[in-house]
């Protein structure tokens, strides 16, 4: 069956909006808003001024999660003080998910992992809006959607146990195409915990080899392309890659390699064959 996604090649605050009214659907409760704050250093990350309408017209908290390597994002101090000097703290209510504990959720029919930890505020939540930049990644090929709700909602140990494909002394060095499937398997937990009570935008704009997460990222080479949105993460994350293959600038040549060259699909492939979404879409263009 497939699925619809949404797009405009508009690149604005305004053209969000119009996406998320096209979706139909309405987020109600408490709305965790997951994003990207951007690690110091990095010029790539899509700024507050660009998501702060969509955050609003939600009602949502800017939600993130620790990571489990130095930097500016590690500790809930240090990441405060960098949402603070990215404007986020200024844009919204902040809530670093796993500054206290994290929580178990159960993946029963996951490949490679079959539980995810995440950060344990994620239970105030009734419902999510993911709002994803899409761009290169040095580990999983690209980032969009899939990556953001798994490795970006899993507390710093969860992050670790994916990356580790489950065995956290594999942080760095465990099979890679466990590594993504792990990954897969963590998208389904939480996309499984908000099924209908959920929605994801892409921004491909900015769009670097490297993720938000690099302190020094390279600058991007392809131009910007627009922003996607859908109730399906897999069917969102497949209609990106396939608008930078059919993409006629030469500049997507090395997003591609970076891609390639870490089977970036594999996630896709790994969480449609989990049944989190599925890779056929329609692609409808909204003015």
């Amino acid at each position: 069956m497939k699925s619809t996604v949404y797009f405009t090649r508009d690149l604005d605050p305004q053209a969000m909006l119009r996406l998320y009214n096209a979706l139909g659907v309405k987020l109600e409760g408490r709305v965790a808003v997951k994003l990207h704050s951007g690690e110091p250093g990095n010029q790539n990350f899509l700024r507050p001024d660009f998501m702060k309408p969509m955050i609003d017209r939600v009602g949502g908290v800017i939600v993130e999660c620790n990571t489990a390597y130095d930097g500016g994002r590690n500790t809930t101090k240090a990441h405060k003080i960098t949402m603070e000097r990215h404007g986020w703290l200024s844009a919204a209510q902040v809530d670093i998910m796993d500054e206290t504990e994290d929580m178990e959720l159960p993946i029963p029919g996951g490949k490679v992992i079959q539980k995810n930890f995440v950060g344990a505020n994620l239970r105030n939540y009734d419902s999510l809006l993911v709002l994803s930049h899409f761009k290169g990644h040095p580990m999983g090929g690209f980032g969009g959607a899939l990556k953001n709700i798994s490795i970006g909602i899993a507390s710093s140990r969860g992050k670790q146990y994916i990356h580790g494909a489950g065995d956290m002394d594999k942080f760095w060095d465990a099979d890679h195409d466990a590594f993504l499937e792990a990954m897969a398997d963590a998208a389904w937990s939480i996309h499984h915990r908000f099924q209908g009570r959920s929605a994801y935008l892409n921004v491909m704009k900015n769009m670097s080899v490297d993720c938000d997460c690099c302190a020094v990222a390279a600058d991007p080479k392809i131009g910007d392309i627009g922003i996607l949105a859908s109730l399906d993460p897999v069917a969102l994350d497949q209609a990106c890659l396939d608008l930078v293959y059919a993409s006629e600038d030469p500049g997507k040549a090395d997003l591609i390699e970076r891609i390639e060259s870490l089977n970036g699909v594999h996630t896709v492939e790994a969480a449609a064959a989990l049944g989190v979404g599925s890779r056929e879409y329609e692609l409808v263009t909204v003015e």
